[in-house]
């Protein structure tokens, strides 16, 4: 199970505390309202009670007393109720509906010792408060209040409260996600600034300004930067400098092979071999060579020209003896490009082809969306999927072309391929094609103008 986000956590991290928070408050205010309310309903319902307690022990000391009358005279309204016990019989405003058998007997027993006492019951469902008052020793009067209506505000008041919470997490999340990506956008800028570096873009730095608190992630990645691109211009110019000094001695060998190559008639069978395979791996060396110097040139700006991008890939066929037949062209012919780097890309492109895939069978070109595509197709088994991003690396080559026993190549022409590729803000990769065999595909960016 894959981890989540760190913006996700973050977002997550704020929803849950603000709805901590916002419930721990709700749930405060909830009861202390609900405290609040129902001391004061007490309190109402006990001087109601008293009052009315008054009012019919006053009429309990008459001659002929009318308890029933009494209990109706009384203003209770809807919500209240009166009940009287005198001498273990029970006296209501209405004929007993059960609200005789909801006084609970521990009240009963406290009122009937002498004492007035308040218990909360439960009555038809619903919830009340009964207040016991103490006339005599054989009579005993009960104020029965409904908290109905109150109940029902409590309800309503937890009801909000919660929305209440739930709105308030809702908040936390939106500004956890506003607040997670003001705070990553720093290491946006840093992914967006590593793209750069990986398309080959060494002069992307970081602005120490932007972010104060990341100014030491910043400066240790511009410094890690300037060393990286310190020591590949070292590499670069060790690479330069060693073909460069490899040129001259090998033009000599190439003369005295040439010249070995032209009296090849005249030698023995065994040291016209020696001559013939000496020659060979000579050209191999000057090919070597000359890619290495390519590739330290790798770091030069690109100089792009308006071409003829399908008269280009024309040309590079026939100079390797290829049918013009190959060059399928679609979209705008004409390009932004470095030539020289296309003519190297689809060179070489060709040339591998040849070497490992069978023969290219076809050079596609198009243009559009803001790129320029090169594909070129062979008919040989393929790249293995383990294999398509390492035959790109200098000096690697694929399983197949090892298979096929081809030695004759420098390691390094796909990797040019690449180099050219990221020169103009593009990227070059293989993939199958359509009906078997290879198809390398490069993509160069149109240059805004």
């Amino acid at each position: 199970m894959s981890r989540a986000g760190l913006r996700t956590r973050l977002t997550a991290g704020f929803a849950a505390g603000a709805f901590v928070l916002s419930g721990s408050m709700a749930a405060l205010s909830y009861q202390f309202t609900r405290n609040s309310l129902l001391a004061e309903r007490e309190r109402t319902a006990i001087r109601a009670a008293y009052f009315e307690a008054t009012v019919v022990r006053a009429e309990l000391d008459a001659q002929q007393p009318r308890i029933i009358d009494t209990l109706r005279s009384l203003n209770t309204g809807e919500n209240r109720r009166t009940l009287l016990n005198r001498n273990g019989a029970w006296y209501a405003r209405n004929a007993d509906s059960g609200l005789t058998s909801a006084i609970p007997g521990p009240l009963q027993d406290l009122v009937a010792a002498g004492e007035a006492g308040v218990q909360r019951i439960e009555t038809d469902g619903t919830p009340a408060v009964v207040v016991g008052v103490p006339l005599s020793p054989t009579t005993s009067f009960y104020h029965v209040d409904s908290l109905e209506e109150l109940d029902h505000t409590l309800r309503v008041l937890a009801l909000v409260l919660s929305m209440v919470a739930i709105t308030t997490a809702g908040a936390g999340a939106g500004f956890g996600w506003y607040a997670a990506r003001h705070a990553l956008r720093p290491l946006a800028s840093v992914a967006g600034a590593a793209q750069e570096i990986i398309a080959g873009d060494l002069n992307a730095r970081l602005n120490p300004a932007t972010e104060p608190d990341l100014r030491q992630l910043t400066s240790s990645f511009n410094q890690m930067v300037d060393q990286l691109a310190e020591r590949m211009r070292r590499d670069r110019r060790f690479a330069a400098d060693v073909s460069h000094e490899l040129r001259s001695p090998l033009q000599t060998l190439a003369a005295a092979a040439s010249l070995l190559e032209r009296r090849r008639e005249h030698l023995d069978e065994r040291t016209a071999t020696a001559a013939r395979l000496v020659a060979e791996e000579v050209h191999r060396f000057q090919r070597l060579v000359h890619d290495l110097l390519e590739l330290a040139r790798g770091d030069l700006s690109v100089e792009r020209q308006e071409i003829n991008a399908p008269a280009l890939a024309r040309q590079v066929c026939r100079s390797r003896g290829l049918s013009e037949a190959l060059v399928r062209s679609s979209g705008t012919s004409r390009w932004w490009v470095d030539p020289r780097r296309l003519r190297q890309v689809i060179g070489n492109l060709l040339d591998n082809a040849h070497a490992y895939g069978g023969g290219p069978c076809a050079v596609h070109l198009r243009a559009g969306d803001g790129r320029y595509v090169v594909e070129v197709d062979d008919e040989g088994p393929g790249v293995d999927p383990v294999d398509r991003e390492n035959i790109f690396l200098p000096f690697v080559r694929g399983r197949s072309a090892n298979s096929r026993g081809a030695s004759d190549g420098t390691g390094l022409g796909l990797a040019l391929v690449v180099q050219h590729a990221s020169a103009h803000s593009g990227r070059a990769a293989v993939q199958d094609r359509p009906g078997g065999g290879a198809r390398f595909r490069v993509e160069l960016e149109e240059p805004r103008r």
